[in-house]
Order: structure tokens, then C-alpha cells, then sequence
């Protein structure tokens, strides 16, 4: 059986990576691929756990994450593309037109 503890610490390296990515970057596109990684470090600790439990539960946690993450990327491109016609910038400090 595989080490569970290099899955989590991995996970937890990746996920601190997006966090860190998420407070400090400006780029919208930047902050959405953090998004990104923090989701696939979740999907790890799952698989590692689901793996490590010899279940599919994780698993198919996996696999509903994975469905939300491309629904995500679809609608959040979308909002970037919309964003940018509308300032020609896709800074988050630039985001201020979204308020109503």
C-alpha cells in the first residue's frame, strides 16, 4: 500500500500554493487557474483517502469535482472574455463595474 502521508502532505503543498496564489496575485485569469489547483489538491486528498480506505467513494467525489471545475472554467472564460471587451483588462482591481 502506497504512503498516505506523501499523498497528503503533497495535497497540502498544492493547496498552499493556490491559496497563497488566490491572496496575492491580480491577474483574473491567474486567480482562476489557483482556483484550479486548489481543487485538483482536494481531489487528491480524495483519491488518496478513497485509495488508502479501499472504497470508490472518493472517487466518485472526484468525479463530480472534476464536472463543477469544467462547468466553472466554461462560465468563468466566459465572464473574462466579457470582462474584457467591456475594459480592454482583466486586472481584479479593474472588477469595480460589477457593483450595482
Amino acid at each position: 500500500m502506497d504512503n498516505l502521508n506523501s499523498y497528503l502532505i503533497l495535497s497540502a503543498v498544492l493547496f498552499s500554493i493556490g491559496t497563497i496564489g488566490v491572496l496575492t496575485r491580480k491577474n483574473a485569469i491567474v486567480v482562476f487557474m489557483c482556483i484550479e489547483l486548489m481543487l485538483n489538491a482536494v481531489n487528491l486528498t480524495f483519491v488518496a483517502f478513497s485509495r488508502h480506505l479501499g472504497n470508490l467513494d472518493g472517487q466518485i467525489f472526484v468525479f463530480f469535482i472534476m464536472t463543477v471545475a469544467a462547468a466553472e472554467a466554461a462560465v468563468g472564460l466566459a465572464m473574462f472574455i466579457a470582462f474584457f471587451n467591456n475594459r480592454e483588462s482583466i486586472d481584479i482591481d479593474d472588477a469595480n463595474i460589477m457593483k450595482w
